[in-house]
C-alpha cells in the first residue's frame, strides 16, 4: 500500500498532465532554445508559452517573469541583485518567520557589514506586527521581505497593507509566494509587490524550476554572467522540459483554485478530529491560513519521534519545516511565535494537496491517535 502523503508543503508529486507536457521536450523538441534552427525555434516557443502561463498565475505580464531553479535562487537574485544596483540604501526589513533562504542570506550580509537588518516580530498566532513593520522603515530602507503564506503554519499575511507601508518610505517589497502558489490567488499588481518568487515543486511541477517576477521598470544585477539568457539575469541554457512543466503546472494551479475549498474541508475535518487528542493545540489557527495546512502541537512530546512513528505506519508528515528536520529543538518559526518549549517541540505539520482523499484523512486520524496514545503510554 502506498504511503499517505501529507507533506505537500515540503514538495509535491509531479502531476500526470505536467509529465506528459514535458516528455516531448526530452525526446523530440530537444533543441537549444536560443538556436535558430527548427528544433531551437520549437524549444524557444515552448519557453515563451510557459512564461505566459506563469505570468497568468502571478498576475503580471510575461516580460516580467524570469525563470529560476527554485524559490531560494529567486529570493537571492532579488535581494543581492537589488543591493548591487542600489549602494546608497542599505537597510533591509524582514519578518521573523521568513524562509531560511531569505533570513540566512540577510544575516550573512549583515555579518559582512553590507546591510543593516531589521527583523519584525510576529505574535503568538504567527501574524506580523503591522505597527512594528511600518515603524521599522525609513528613508534608508531599500527592501522589505514578507512571505505571502508562512510555510510551517500556513498563516496568510496582509501583504497589500504591508506593501503600502513599505512604499510609503520608498522601499520595495519582495513577496515569497512559494507556498501560496496554487493555494491562494496571486496578483502582483493587487498585492503591491515589486518582486514575487515561486518554486514549481510546491505545486506539482518538477523540482529544479521556479520563477521570479520583477515589476516592470525595476532592474537587478545578475548573480552570474554568461550568454545573457533570461534578459541577462540568469545566463545558462534553459531547461526547456522543466520550464514547460512549470507552465503546465501553473495552468493547473489556476484551475485548482476553484476547488480549494474541498481541500479546506478535509483539512478542517483532520484538525477537528485530531484536536480531540488531549494536550493538543493548533499553531496559527486564529489567523487566516492556507486551506491545505495544519500545524498541530502535541504537548510534551518530541515532534521528530512523532513523525518517525507516523512514518512507521505509512504516514508522511513533517516536524516543523522540512528544512529543519532532524534538529532537536523547536523550529525558528515556533521560537518566533514564542511558543513554550513543551508546545514548540511537539509541532507537527500536516499539509494536504488537491489529490488528498477523504479516506486518507480518516486513516490519518486513526494512525495519529494510535501513535500519540502509544507515546504517551
Amino acid at each position: 500500500m502506498p504511503p499517505i502523503y501529507l507533506d505537500n508543503n515540503a514538495t509535491t508529486r509531479v502531476a500526470d498532465e505536467v509529465l506528459a507536457a514535458m516528455t516531448p521536450y526530452y525526446r523530440d523538441v530537444y533543441g537549444n532554445a536560443h538556436s535558430a534552427h527548427a528544433l531551437g525555434r520549437g524549444a524557444h516557443a515552448a519557453v515563451e508559452g510557459a512564461r505566459v502561463e506563469v505570468a497568468s498565475l502571478l498576475g503580471c505580464t510575461s516580460h516580467e517573469v524570469i525563470f529560476t531553479s527554485c524559490g531560494t535562487e529567486g529570493n537571492a537574485l532579488a535581494i543581492r541583485g537589488l543591493l548591487d544596483r542600489n549602494p546608497s540604501r542599505r537597510s533591509v526589513v524582514a519578518t521573523a518567520v521568513e524562509h531560511p533562504s531569505i533570513l540566512s542570506l540577510l544575516r550573512a550580509l549583515e555579518r559582512r557589514g553590507e546591510i543593516a537588518l531589521k527583523i519584525v516580530p510576529v505574535d503568538a498566532s504567527g501574524m506580523v506586527n503591522e505597527d512594528e513593520w511600518a515603524g521599522s522603515m525609513d528613508e534608508s530602507t531599500l527592501l522589505a521581505c514578507v512571505m505571502y503564506a508562512q510555510n510551517e503554519t500556513g498563516v496568510v499575511h496582509p501583504v497589500t497593507r504591508l506593501a503600502e507601508a513599505a512604499h510609503a518610505q520608498g522601499a520595495l517589497l519582495l513577496v515569497d509566494a512559494v507556498q501560496a502558489a496554487g493555494k491562494l490567488p496571486i496578483s502582483m499588481r493587487d498585492l503591491g509587490a515589486d518582486f514575487v518568487t515561486i518554486s514549481g515543486h510546491k505545486f506539482h511541477a518538477p523540482k529544479g524550476v521556479g520563477a521570479l517576477a520583477i515589476r516592470d521598470g525595476l532592474s537587478l544585477e545578475p548573480l552570474w554572467y554568461g550568454g545573457g539568457q533570461e534578459l541577462g539575469l540568469r545566463s545558462g541554457t534553459e531547461p526547456v522540459p522543466s520550464i514547460v512543466g512549470l507552465g503546465a503546472a501553473a495552468g493547473l494551479a489556476l484551475d485548482a483554485l476553484q476547488r480549494i475549498e474541498g481541500v479546506r474541508a478535509l483539512r478542517d475535518r483532520l484538525e477537528c478530529e485530531l484536536l480531540e487528542i488531549s494536550e493538543t493545540s493548533v499553531n496559527g489557527g486564529a489567523q487566516p491560513r492556507l486551506a491545505n495546512t495544519l500545524n498541530l502541537s502535541f504537548h510534551n512530546l518530541p515532534a521528530d519521534l512523532i513523525v518517525t512513528g507516523l512514518d512507521a505506519e505509512g504516514l508522511c508528515a513533517s516536524a516543523g519545516a522540512a528544512c529543519h528536520s532532524g534538529v532537536p529543538e523547536p523550529s525558528a518559526t515556533m521560537k518566533a511565535m514564542q511558543k513554550p518549549i513543551e508546545v514548540g517541540m511537539g509541532a507537527v505539520r500536516f499539509s494536504l494537496s488537491r489529490y488528498t482523499t477523504a479516506e486518507e484523512i480518516a486513516k490519518t486520524v486513526e494512525i495519529t491517535r494510535r501513535v500519540i496514545e502509544r507515546m504517551r503510554a
